[in-house]
């Protein structure tokens, strides 16, 4: 059996996968993309060497992803997801009986085509009559937008190559203006083992510009450093409080989970301080 050597350029450890065949394997204008299928995890996208979904355990990410800040939100109806081209954010956001629209904006169509193909279940929703899909940079999407969109949630590749733009001081500005009262952001931001330092550095550019800004973790298996975490901001609203009553199917989060998800207060100002040590 071949095997599948991952290439992620911030992990001091390698993942290596069986490989028992290789579905789809071409390049983009913007990435190399590979499906696989592994006897364990079953069929795998990687985008440019990086693991990016695998159908075991796709749900673990999307939904801790997704429903902290659509349940801390009273009333989402507006929402913007970037990125997430395999279409697993959006399938969860359209659980929410609330959503009346969800912008779909990712830079790489062919990620969408290649998701729809091999992977059904998770890009479910893409089609939905609520879903607009825009191929372009999600930075520019929400630029000049004004205040309109209740929820922003980014699922981006790492904070490398054309995902850099997310995650700059202006591209949390735009966030902040494009959303309503009540908006709500959320964007992946790496591992708390392997990349503590990027976590501190995406927190603290948040922190510029949000006056609600928290740090909540899911644990995923095939993603470097394994413990990862989700920068979350708010322009009125504590996160940590439930808004509205769980009753979507879900594998993994729940109201329980919410609540247990993020950094105590304590161990969030020991990282922010840089005093947490390992």
């Amino acid at each position: 059996m071949i095997k599948f050597f991952e290439k992620d350029p911030y992990a001091p450890i390698q993942y290596v996968y069986d490989v028992e065949k290789v579905l789809y394997k071409g390049k983009s204008d913007f990435q190399e993309i590979m499906v696989i299928e592994n006897p364990y995890f079953g069929r795998m996208l990687i985008l440019d060497g990086v693991v990016q979904i695998t159908e075991r355990d796709e749900f673990v990410y999307h939904e801790m992803l997704v429903h902290v800040v659509m349940h801390a939100h009273p009333n989402p109806r507006k929402v913007i997801v970037i990125g997430g081209g395999d279409g697993g954010a959006v399938r969860e956001v359209l659980k929410h009986s609330t959503v009346e629209k969800v912008y779909f904006i990712e830079i790489d169509e062919e990620v969408i085509n290649v998701s729809k193909k091999f992977f059904p279940s998770v890009a479910c929703g893409v089609d939905d009559k609520r879903v607009e899909i825009k191929c372009m940079d999600g930075a520019e999407f929400v630029k000049n937008r004004v205040g309109d969109i209740d929820a922003v949630i980014v699922d981006s590749t790492d904070i490398i190559g054309f995902a850099k733009s997310l995650f700059t001081v202006e591209f949390f500005k735009s966030v902040k203006d494009c959303l309503s009262e009540d908006g709500m952001f959320v964007t992946l931001s790496e591992s708390l083992h392997f990349h503590k330092e990027m976590v501190i550095e995406v927190q603290e550019a948040m922190r510029l510009i949000f006056p609600i800004v928290d740090l909540y973790t899911g644990n995923i298996a095939t993603y470097a450093g394994n413990w990862w975490t989700f920068s979350a901001a708010s322009k009125k609203h504590d996160l940590r409080k439930i808004r509205r009553e769980f009753k979507i199917e879900t594998k993994l989060y729940s109201d329980e989970i919410h609540n247990q998800a993020f950094l105590s207060p304590k161990m969030y100002e020991k990282l922010m301080q840089r005093r947490l040590q390992w």
